[in-house]
């Protein structure tokens, strides 16, 4: 991993560490609208599912969107593929607007576009075998050619496959090797970007390790962007070069691994991370435990101002009239909270947050 991604707070974008080169990714204000289906009385009623969410992602970087489930971070992953129409906002790829491309320029971008899904079992094919499964973007786009055989053993010995498996149907593997199956179909095309929508939650732990030590190094080795989407933030901090915490479809906290993981500054993300083990008995027994109270509120209907103040410690008056911008506000990187304060929440000498009045009422 190399120096870090950016991410485009409120009020423009800004550059990344080291670099002045113009970002592979940039998405400014993404907004995505689900209509309410069912009964005529809702039929105006829409799911916030992705409110002005920007970020720029570089080269050879790796961005981490998490987050609890359904605080749209999937489906900022499908914006970005338009694999989902936005409802509004832009997303430019290598300099070319994505929302906006024609089907013929979106099928150019394709190849160069490419995602690996959660689930390993269901987006394979089960009556294909794995040779079928990886050449088929190849064959769907004119490359397979006299080549194409030798392309497919290549593409499962670079993922850790034998050539001798790729007669093989999807059923016959186990979980991390058909996560292997999708990440070699991935880059059947070389692709410059790949989003991973929670590549190894579907695994067990000690596969784990396996897929995100590969992914690393095919990221090394082949110089990928990734977007990856993860609840497990032990995972994304060790593969991510960029963090952006998400909730209820907006971004709370953006910053560098450091940043957001030894100097959160939202008090969602910092009750985030006071949830996750610590590998070290007495530093777990001696660190404070941040337990939020109450309920994710609904999309449909998110609260004014803040949205995350229905469940914030910190809530005063303001949190409920005005939303806080994500800007630095002096901890060093981009947040979205009024009272925004450094907090190591993994380090039990850290000084606690100050005590502020309780949540607010919705609205």
């Amino acid at each position: 991993m190399t120096s870090p991604a950016a991410i485009a707070p409120e009020g423009g974008p800004s550059s990344p560490v080291g670099s002045g080169a113009e970002p592979l990714l940039r998405v400014r204000d993404l907004v995505k609208h689900f209509p309410v289906r069912g009964s005529p009385l809702r039929r105006r009623d829409q799911v916030h599912a992705v409110c002005g969410v920007s970020f720029d992602l570089h080269r050879a970087q790796t961005l981490g969107l998490v987050g609890e489930s359904g605080c749209g971070k999937s489906t900022t992953g499908r914006l970005v593929l338009r694999l989902l129409e936005a409802t509004s906002g832009s997303v430019r790829f290598d300099g070319e607007e994505v929302t906006a491309a024609s089907k013929s320029e979106l099928r150019s971008m394709r190849p160069r576009m490419q995602m690996v899904f959660q689930d390993p079992y269901g987006s394979l094919n089960p009556r294909l075998t794995v040779r079928s499964l990886v050449s088929e973007p190849l064959r769907i786009h004119g490359r397979f050619g006299d080549g194409g055989r030798a392309r497919v053993d290549d593409l499962l010995e670079r993922v850790g496959l034998s050539v001798e498996q790729a007669s093989r149907y999807p059923h016959e593997f186990s979980g991390g090797q058909r996560q292997r199956i999708g990440i070699a179909r991935a880059l059947a095309l070389d692709p410059d970007l790949l989003v991973l929508d929670e590549p190894v939650s579907a695994l067990d732990v000690s596969i784990q390790a396996g897929v995100v030590n590969l992914l690393e190094d095919l990221q090394a080795q082949l110089g990928m962007a990734y977007v990856f989407i993860a609840h497990d933030l032990s995972v994304v901090r060790h593969i991510c070069d960029q963090v952006a915490v998400m909730y209820l479809g907006r971004i709370v906290e953006t910053g560098s691994r450091d940043d957001v993981y030894k100097r959160p500054a939202h008090p969602y993300t910092q009750a985030l991370l006071s949830a996750v083990p610590v590998p070290d008995p007495d530093r777990e027994r001696a660190r404070r435990r941040l337990v939020l109270k109450g309920e994710v509120p609904s999309p449909i209907d998110p609260p004014s101002g803040c949205r995350f103040r229905t469940r914030c410690p910190k809530a005063q008056e303001i949190c409920a009239t005005e939303q806080p911008a994500l800007i630095e506000r002096g901890q060093g990187h981009p947040v979205a909270c009024h009272f925004a304060e450094s907090l190591d929440v993994v380090n039990p000498t850290a000084t606690p947050a100050a005590t502020s009045s309780e949540p607010l009422p919705p609205p």
